[in-house]
């Protein structure tokens, strides 16, 4: 499964992708922040991680800006499950930061998941990473006003984070119009 946005690509990662890929999740930031698995370190992990079998309703993409000079990793975003709600998650390596790439890939995903049929998805932060909450609150999810320990792998502990969600069932917000072609992701199988 494949999703263009207006300045990104999402898709499964590519052979030659796996360097790329291993560099930046060496980052310490990204492993700080994604959350309660270790991300792969090597190119043999990371090549078992993107072969193993998912589940077609709970896609991961890998995001690239479509660039002149060729495509340029920008993140990762997908769908998986916990504590039997579907959670959208997300990274962004540290140079792509503040373009606005990680609010467009997640009104892309969310797209993607009222088209799966999903009628809610819910995200969390941790409580010390205030920009995700902002990105969150700009692709149309809203703070429940609850805060749960989750482990996280990258801080060797559990810490604080706080859950929002996104009704499915109600149109995008008036900013967010999915209907604008700039906002809509087209997809192609």
């Amino acid at each position: 499964m494949f999703v263009r946005t207006e300045r990104l690509f999402l898709r499964p990662a590519w052979p030659e992708d796996l360097e790329d890929l291993v560099e930046a999740f060496q980052e310490e930031d990204i492993q700080r922040n994604v959350g309660v698995a270790p991300l792969p370190s090597t190119i043999e992990e990371l090549r078992a991680f993107i072969e193993r079998p998912r589940d077609p309703r709970l896609p991961h993409f890998f995001m690239y800006l479509r660039a002149p000079g060729g495509p340029q990793l920008v993140g990762g975003i997908g769908l998986g499950r916990h504590e039997g709600e579907v959670e959208v998650g997300y990274w962004i390596v540290p140079a792509q930061r503040g373009r606005g790439f990680a609010g467009e890939a997640l009104r892309a995903v969310i797209a993607q998941a009222r088209a799966l049929g999903y009628d809610r998805v819910v995200a969390s932060h941790f409580a010390d990473s205030q920009g995700t909450r902002s990105v969150l609150e700009s692709a149309g999810f809203r703070d429940t006003g609850q805060v749960r320990s989750r482990y996280s792998a990258g801080r060797a502990m559990e810490y604080a984070v706080h859950i929002y969600a996104a009704d499915l069932q109600q149109r995008a917000s008036p900013g967010m119009d999915m209907s604008d072609p700039a906002m809509s992701a087209r997809t192609a199988a």
